[in-house]
């Protein structure tokens, strides 16, 4: 049975959804169109406010509404302090854990040369040129090869000059037994320890 045209549309519209394969579009095609028009109206007026109006911060290329973001835009916030992202989703990490007062870079994304992913990519030559007002970079990419190799990058970008770098700590999670990590996160834990 072949859909409908605007059908076909609003199915092939959600497999852009990561996860999203054309079953499980066509399954939420169908339960707006038959259970809830009013949330699917909705749902289409958020989507065209927020392609319309979300832009990426300015100085740190977090998603704003204006030029500058809400976290580089707090005067209480250590603006000399600089913790570097992979993602937006990885800033709200953080600022949930409430530990963090500076700001933020995201590169939205790492670097790739296989993927053409570059410096320039990735955001570099911005932050290069706001390091001189940045005392310390915390460095809080994945730990990936490619997020190891993008926070290689950057500690090279910077050495030589007066900027402390750190990365975050990385190993056994809160609450976590032993006997379930798994054997690579156990040796980082192992090589990050810290004196009490």
């Amino acid at each position: 049975m072949k859909h409908s045209p605007l059908v076909q549309r609003l199915i092939e519209g959600f497999t852009v959804l990561p996860g999203v394969g054309p079953r499980s579009a066509q399954r939420m095609t169908y339960w707006l169109l038959e259970r809830n028009r009013e949330g699917g109206s909705r749902l289409a007026l958020a989507l065209e406010a927020a392609m319309q109006g979300v832009k990426h911060c300015a100085r740190c290329r977090n998603f704003a509404e204006d030029d500058l973001c809400p976290v580089c835009s707090d005067p209480r916030r250590d603006q000399a302090q600089v913790c570097i992202v992979e993602s937006p989703a990885d800033v709200l990490a953080i600022e949930q854990s409430g530990e963090y007062r500076g700001r933020y870079f995201v590169l939205i994304g790492h670097l790739s040369p296989i993927d053409g992913i570059g410096p320039e990519e990735i955001g570099l030559n911005l932050l290069e040129r706001q390091l001189s007002e940045v005392s310390e970079l915390i460095l809080a990419t994945g730990t990936t090869v490619e997020g190891e190799a993008t926070s290689h990058y950057i500690q090279e970008m910077v050495r030589g000059t007066s900027i402390s770098v750190s990365r975050i700590a990385q190993g056994v999670p809160m609450g976590g037994d032993l006997e379930y990590v798994d054997g690579a996160t156990l040796a980082q834990a192992m090589k990050s320890r810290r004196k009490l």
